[in-house]
């Protein structure tokens, strides 16, 4: 059983029924099947084999998922690429995953066109509009029968690490399959939850696997719009979708939240809302409860090489145990531990380890690094969490030195590089501080090579978009003296987040 047999099973029981939503249009299951079944064709005589990597660079659209589809079908391997990146970044992306054919979006084709470059292996692009449907209604629409087995990867989900370079995370057709069954079960889906919307970009592992359950059931899944995000056009599409369960991440709630008239509106499908990838205030989780009392709020815990939810907090715990993560979800074996893999006792913090028939299968192309995080025989999140007497998580901290920022991890490493190139830069450090709207915000933290003449928040600002996506890139800066360092020489962060707990010496208010 793979992705793709799940759309083919709906196509015949129940072909007239709605698969997919965006922009105010849509794909029966009859619809996506025969337009999956034609690209998988034109992957084909295009070369692409079972095994072969099929690079996805569009902004949210039903091109994207179709694309998903007919990779899993064909047994070949889709690359979903952060349409945020930069050309360098999205070259790195295809020749590390050696991709062999490209689906890009028309406003994205400049950028693929400067990272072709970079892909040799690069054989086969497609652009959304009318090459993508030439190719489409020149390929056959009789179904072939690839051979697939479910232990096949069917998704590499690009996730940087701490080195600074990303990693692909090898998601086979069983990881994410069982993740689905374990969500529905878990979350005690009914019929009645037909209607699901994420407000995560196709790129992100929140948003491929939102589309599973759905998949599954039979239901129909709604794709948000790409660019910035409009809260009042959300709560629109909530309404006239007839929404039953939402995910956002929480500076997303917060704007919708506080939209106008919102409890004015007919929203009496909603019936879970659920936030994840960024934290969340308690503030902000009451005022979810107030926005929605007919909804379930639900916490989803996890990270991209889990498929990716391993811990929910639901239900009455919501209140009750405001501020956690939850317990394991179904098919997921943790423990809290030392750096020695010793059990910590409750109560102490400790990183949480996994074991779970949902965690990849390895990192692509990089044996060490995947030995690494399965030391022991557990995966390694590298989140540093506490139990309580009840079994329920708190996130205490991250062992890796990542920031969150509006749903998208930013690796301080990654960042750390490309500022200590610019030559007025002697040494640098990334911390992540508190921010109302995305959670937390990069700061960095500059010693100029002269201190008589140091850079300007600005100028270093244009040299990381230069080289970075948008996201990335320091929102506030504190540029001065010498870093703190303990005796072996390592920066004190710990030192850097307690003296700019208050915020930056500089902002810039553009990014």
């Amino acid at each position: 059983m793979t992705i793709a047999d799940q759309l083919a099973r709906h196509a015949r029981r129940t072909p007239t029924a709605t698969a997919l939503r965006f922009a105010g249009s849509g794909r029966t299951y009859a619809e996506l099947d025969e337009r999956v079944t034609r690209l998988t064709a034109a992957l084909a005589d295009r070369g692409v084999r079972r095994g072969d990597r099929v690079a996805v660079l569009t902004l949210n659209g039903l091109e994207g998922v179709e694309t998903f589809l007919a990779a899993a079908r064909l047994g070949a391997i889709a690359v979903p690429v952060n349409f945020r990146l930069v050309a360098d970044e999205v070259a790195y992306t295809l020749t590390d995953s050696g991709a062999a054919a490209l689906v890009v979006d028309p406003a994205l084709a400049d950028t693929a066109a400067k990272a072709r470059a970079a892909a040799p292996a690069l054989h086969t692009v497609l652009t959304v509009g009318p090459d993508y449907e030439a190719a489409l209604a020149a390929a056959s629409p009789e179904p072939v029968d690839h051979p697939v087995d479910e232990a096949d990867p069917a998704f590499l989900m690009y996730t940087s690490g701490t080195t600074g370079r990303p990693k692909g995370a090898v998601l086979s057709h069983r990881n994410l399959l069982l993740h689905a069954f374990s969500h529905l079960t878990h979350l005690g889906w009914s019929p009645d939850d037909r209607v699901g919307l994420s407000g995560a970009p196709l790129f992100h592992i929140a948003a491929v696997s939102g589309m599973l359950p759905l998949l599954l059931t039979g239901g129909t899944f709604v794709l948000t719009r790409s660019g910035a995000f409009d809260p009042v056009a959300t709560v629109d599409e909530l309404e006239s979708e007839r929404v039953s369960s939402a995910f956002f991440v929480p500076a997303q709630w917060q704007a919708i939240c506080a939209v106008p008239g919102l409890a004015d509106r007919d929203l009496s499908a909603l019936r879970r809302i659920s936030w994840g990838a960024a934290p969340a205030s308690t503030t902000l989780l009451r005022t979810m409860m107030a926005a929605f009392p007919q909804a379930e709020l639900v916490t989803a815990f996890g990270q991209t090489e889990c498929s990716p939810v391993t811990c929910f907090l639901r239900g009455e715990d919501a209140v009750r145990k405001i501020g956690s993560i939850g317990t394991p979800m179904l098919n997921v074996e943790v423990r809290v531990v030392d750096d020695a893999m010793v059990d910590v006792p409750r109560g102490e913090v400790g990183e949480i380890v996994y074991r779970s028939p949902m965690v990849m299968t390895e990192y692509w192309g990089k044996p060490a690094e995947t030995a690494l995080a399965f030391e022991g025989g557990w995966f390694h999140s590298g989140d540093l969490v506490r139990e309580d007497d009840e079994g329920y998580l708190y996130v205490v901290d991250r062992k890796k030195d990542m920031i969150i920022t509006g749903g998208e991890n930013v690796y301080c490493a990654e960042v750390e590089n490309v500022l200590a190139a610019h030559p007025a830069v002697a040494e640098v450090a990334l911390i992540g501080v508190p921010d109302s709207r995305y959670g937390e915000a990069p700061l960095a933290v500059v010693a100029p090579r002269d201190p008589a003449s140091p850079p300007t928040a600005a100028e270093l600002t244009a040299w990381c978009r230069e080289r970075l996506a948008h996201y990335k890139c320091p929102r506030e800066w504190s540029i001065g003296g010498a870093l703190p360092r303990n005796p072996s020489g390592k920066v004190l962060k710990t030192e850097l987040r307690t003296l700019h707990s208050a915020g930056a010496l500089v902002s810039d208010p553009a990014v």
